[in-house]
């Protein structure tokens, strides 16, 4: 008698075998064959010799704005929240000689209660996990942007991509793209849980495939977040998406940018391996809070605690 798990091989192997090839024939136009070794000795190069240039007042204040202030805790409550949008509501008056964050981010449940003065951007599909029912991510999503979200984050189901399950991956982005319709929909690859170079490049590939129209390194919930090498990766794969298809995706390194040195670097990879195109906020996002206190403090040369 075969055991559950050799049923459980035999089942998706008949499931899936037909659209796994067309998921595999996609994934075969690109190079997902990457070594981790030679990946990270191209990063090293690239901070060892870029980096430097791009510490200047102009890089920092263009992070600035390319800032998702973000709330994503447990114990939040619409008492916090609206205490963060008063301040982000009274920096423009503040500060107006410096460019606004570019949006705020948060769950769901909140989008009704910032969307009267704000965008906002929320996480969404069972954040960060992503493991329900399709159908609860639909609702959820669509709720959200009922109540007036603008731009919606959703995490990349890992558990199929680790089950090669292709298909329910790609379908599960699909369907939310269409919930989501013209708003732009952000697909958390969690790069810190897909353990090799090879895979981010597949799930990059996959997400966009599916209708992403930003790829994002992490939820900021697990262990590993965004890493240097995370970030080379899907900009690569970004760039050979976009020399195929003439699609452009935006990106977005988030969880564990924890210093502006940190930004700068993931600044310096996107400009290198992406170019100009894509050093606008409108494609370059960082999702991160404390950032916001630290590249403030650095503009304006003293210590400042506003957000």
């Amino acid at each position: 008698m075969s055991s559950i798990k050799e049923q459980v091989i035999a089942q998706k192997k008949g499931q899936y075998s037909e659209m796994d090839d067309k998921y595999l024939s996609v994934l075969k136009q690109y190079n997902c064959d990457l070594n981790d070794e030679e990946v990270a000795a191209e990063v090293k190069k690239i901070l060892d010799e870029k980096v430097a240039e791009n510490e200047t007042m102009e890089v920092k204040k263009f992070l600035f704005g390319s800032i998702e202030l973000t709330s994503l805790h447990t114990e939040d409550t619409e008492e916090s929240i609206l205490k963060m949008i008063e301040k982000v509501n009274q920096f423009a008056k503040d500060y107006p000689q410096l460019p606004h964050v570019a949006t705020v981010c948060t769950y769901p449940n909140f989008a009704g209660l910032i969307s009267q003065s704000l965008e906002i951007a929320v996480v969404s599909g069972n954040f960060p996990s992503s493991q329900t029912f399709i159908e609860v991510k639909i609702a959820e999503t669509a709720m959200a942007i009922k109540d007036g979200a603008t731009e919606v984050d959703i995490v990349m189901p890992v558990g199929k991509f680790f089950s090669e399950d292709y298909e329910g991956l790609c379908d599960d982005i699909q369907e939310l793209k269409e919930t989501c319709g013209e708003h732009k929909m952000k697909c958390i690859l969690e790069t810190g849980c897909l353990k090799n170079c090879s895979n981010i490049m597949k799930a990059s590939i996959l997400a966009m495939y599916s209708g992403s129209d930003y790829i994002k390194t992490s939820t900021g919930k697990e262990k590993i977040s965004a890493t240097p090498e995370a970030a080379y990766v899907m900009c690569q794969a970004i760039k050979a998406y976009y020399e195929k298809t003439g699609i452009q995706i935006g990106f977005k390194p988030a969880g564990g940018i924890n210093t502006v040195h940190d930004a700068v670097v993931y600044y310096t990879i996107v400009k290198e391996v992406l170019g100009e195109k894509w050093l606008t906020n409108q494609w370059l996002r960082l999702g991160t809070s404390r950032l916001t206190n630290l590249l403030l403090s650095e503009i304006l040369g003293k210590e400042i605690k506003y957000f």
